[in-house]
């Protein structure tokens, strides 16, 4: 299963929803990088995405989106392919 990476903040509740949708989709281990901790981080996230809102979802090498690109692209099917592949 590809590596799942998520730009969160402690009381986001869309973060909370896209972490959920992943574990009820098997995703055990999400990797958290806390924007609310670390400024750089969330300059690092706006220049890799060019986005500024929580959750940014990386399943590996694809950038998903926020939570509604995440819920959207598990309603087209195409959740479940991208975290099978190797």
């Amino acid at each position: 299963m590809n590596h799942v990476r998520m730009y969160t903040t402690q009381v986001c509740p869309y973060c909370i929803r896209a972490k959920q949708l992943l574990q009820a989709r098997g995703v055990a281990q999400i990797e958290e990088i806390r924007v609310d901790l670390d400024p750089d981080e969330r300059a690092r996230m706006m220049e890799i995405t060019g986005r500024r809102t929580v959750p940014q979802i990386f399943i590996g090498d694809t950038h998903v989106g926020g939570c509604d690109d995440l819920v959207a692209l598990d309603q087209r099917g195409g959740l479940a392919p991208l975290l099978q592949q190797a």
